[in-house]
């Protein structure tokens, strides 16, 4: 039996979790979240508790079972908490700003990178080298702050770029200088 995928979710107050065929929804004060539920799994939903059960003993099932259990228990997570990713901006002249739903980051190149928020995506820029990405899909949020990442990855030398907050840049030495 899975150890994560046995653990029952609690439903918090004024989150309201729906099953229609294989179609799970969950509202909740931030929002809405739809997922499609695998056929290999059930559902046991109560006032609440809700258990995902699996329907039998194939390796696939057994991979699917905890999965869908952290899918669901993110999505709970989500409606009532949500999500927040932190990224730091390291480099001379490097920046982010917001104008609209564009951030608009400057990281060097000869034009700035212009970044369109996603639907149900906030960014808050603070001191235009700190930012945070906040939402209350998980998949999104990570999402989002990879493809920011993914503009400037933070180099080994100098550790200019674009890096989460709680991220080591592993340094390398530079050149030696000829004697």
């Amino acid at each position: 039996m899975s150890r994560i995928g046995k653990l029952p979710i609690e439903i918090p107050t004024g989150v309201k979790i729906t099953l229609e065929n294989s179609a799970l929804t969950v509202q909740g004060p931030n929002g809405t979240l739809n997922r499609s539920i695998m056929a290999c799994v059930t559902l046991n939903i109560s006032d609440t508790l809700l258990e995902v059960i699996r329907n039998d003993e194939t390796a696939a099932t057994r991979s699917a079972h905890g999965l869908t259990r952290t899918l669901i228990h993110n999505m709970v997570t989500g409606v009532t908490k949500g999500f927040k990713t932190d990224l730091e901006i390291n480099g001379v002249g490097y920046r982010a700003e917001v104008k609209g739903r564009d951030l608009v980051l400057s990281l060097g190149y000869s034009h700035p990178v212009n970044f369109a928020i996603p639907e149900g995506i906030a960014i808050d820029v603070d001191k235009m080298t700190k930012l945070s990405v906040k939402g209350f899909d998980k998949e999104l949020v990570g999402q989002t702050a990879a493809k920011i990442r993914s503009f400037r990855s933070p180099e080994p030398y100098k550790g200019k770029g674009v890096k989460y907050a709680n991220e080591t840049i592993l340094r390398k030495a530079g050149k030696t200088g000829k004697k």
